[in-house]
């Protein structure tokens, strides 16, 4: 009982703290412990790691540099503050973050314009905070073969190193398989490499060139589960597959390796390609979570955004991934995440020609739309009992003939607007719009008024930055 009422008190407070102020009027908000799963509408190949410091540092594949975001929760990483990495031309992709033996890497592959050429290379910064101090450029890693490599990641299992990548057996690009190779230090392979896996399976092998790539490790109770992304990364078959070892086994025999005969998480539930993941930690630390790419939309090819969602273990010690979850069902904050405070689209104030509308996949079955004239927004009260920094989280959509971007004009309390930019994926395919903005104390007018293109507002969240 104790526990329950603690709990009902928290929740009053943050009402108190964001809803109610005193003499004046808000429009109708709740407090909320969900989210729908996009936590970045546009990128590919996340990667994000908690450190011991209580934050998240998150990376993706931006193609010309290596860029960090900071941010103390998972939902709110979009809105998060960046460092930018300078790495150098070109084709940088899939970027990793690690913290090995009190120092931090970054891993990425890299290229001189020619994809032929892309190689792993690797970066050091010795500062308690990777986007503090200064990185070093520790040159490129690679195995006695130095053949075409992306993708690397690190192992640490009884306390050794090992490098996992995706590479050519030759000098074309015939298939793509996963290497391993033992290594010295952060820095340096010091063995042979080792092919550990090959598409083989009819969904491994149903797009040419064959493709294993983006190995992720997970260790629990001694069992090392490499995840690795299968199929035409261009296509809706993109899926995760299953590689299992002991950790005391011998990690440089093939033998060690046994690869699942199906995908272990696939298309489905409307969302389509998921792959090339990341696992991490919710705040607490009591939950498991994934994050992974999909596709926009059905066969957008690499036009992708990021997702996120709980998953689970089976008895074998093995992750157990389920299925993307659908994308108009919310589902719980990570554990350890603060409470949002939710203004549903339908609940503003409207002005010009913009007005409430029926939307089959709206969080209330309505949404906020028709900002199609310049003097066409939608309006809300919103209250913060102190000023402050906050994170405006909205769920957009954007059907704009042409696929291009579209944006809303986003104002607070009557000052210059910005764009509220909002990819295009269709009507009704709801995406993730961010914002940080500053709330002076009492009520804040926030307005959303028609930019360029055309963007449909679901609803916004509000939850403090620090």
């Amino acid at each position: 009982m104790k526990i329950v009422n603690y709990r009902s008190k928290l929740l009053l407070a943050l009402c108190a703290f964001l809803i109610f102020p005193i003499g004046q009027t808000t429009h109708a908000a709740t407090v909320q412990n969900n989210f729908y799963n996009v936590v970045m509408q546009d990128g590919a190949d996340p990667w994000v790691y908690k450190h011991t410091d209580g934050f998240y540092y998150f990376t993706k594949t931006t193609g010309g540099n290596v860029t960090i975001w900071k941010s103390a929760q998972l939902t709110t990483i979009d809105a998060a503050p960046t460092t930018v990495v300078n790495t150098g031309c070109c084709g940088i992709w899939a970027p990793e973050l690690h913290y090995i033996n009190g120092a931090w890497y970054i891993y990425y592959a890299k290229d001189d314009g020619d994809n032929v050429n892309h190689r792993m290379y690797v970066m050091e910064n010795t500062s308690a905070d990777p986007t503090q101090g200064t990185w070093q450029y520790k040159g490129q890693i690679t195995d006695p073969t130095n053949k075409w490599a992306i993708d690397g990641t690190v192992l640490q299992v009884n306390g050794q190193l090992y490098f996992i990548w995706s590479g050519w057996e030759g000098d074309t690009n015939v298939r793509q398989n996963l290497y391993i190779a033992h290594m010295s230090n952060p820095w340096t392979i010091n063995s042979n490499r080792v092919e550990i896996a090959r598409p083989t399976y009819a969904w491994e092998t149903n797009h040419s060139p064959n493709v294993n790539e983006g190995p992720q490790v997970i260790v629990r109770n001694g069992v090392i589960s490499l995840v690795y992304s299968a199929s035409g990364s261009w296509t809706n078959d993109y899926c995760l597959g299953l590689i299992t070892a002991n950790a005391s086994s011998n990690l440089l025999n093939p033998a060690s390796w046994s690869k699942r005969s199906q995908p272990i998480f696939q298309s489905g539930n409307g969302l389509y390609g998921p792959g090339h993941h990341s696992f991490t930690k919710s705040p607490d630390g009591t939950e498991d979570w994934i994050m992974y790419h999909t596709a926009k939309f059905n066969n957008s090819g690499w036009n992708r955004e990021i997702r996120l969602q709980k998953f689970t273990w089976n008895a074998d010690n093995t992750p157990n991934l389920g299925a993307p979850v659908n994308p108009n069902t919310p589902i719980a904050l990570p554990s350890g995440e603060k409470s949002i405070v939710r203004y549903e689209g339908e609940e503003g104030t409207f002005g010009g020609i913009a007005y409430a509308s029926q939307s089959p996949s709206g969080s209330g079955s309505m949404k906020a739309g028709h900002m199609d004239t310049a003097d066409s927004y939608v309006e809300f009260n919103v209250n913060a009992a102190t000023a402050g920094q906050y994170i405006l989280l909205a769920r957009t959509a954007n059907g704009t003939a042409g696929g291009n971007w579209s944006n809303l004009l986003l104002s607070l309390n009557g000052g210059t607007a910005s764009p509220f930019y909002i990819t295009n994926k269709g009507w009704e395919n709801w995406g993730l719009s961010t914002a940080r903005v500053q709330l002076n104390a009492g009520v804040n007018k926030i307005r959303f008024s028609k930019g360029e293109g055309y963007g449909e507002l679901d609803f916004f969240d509000i939850k403090p930055a620090n």
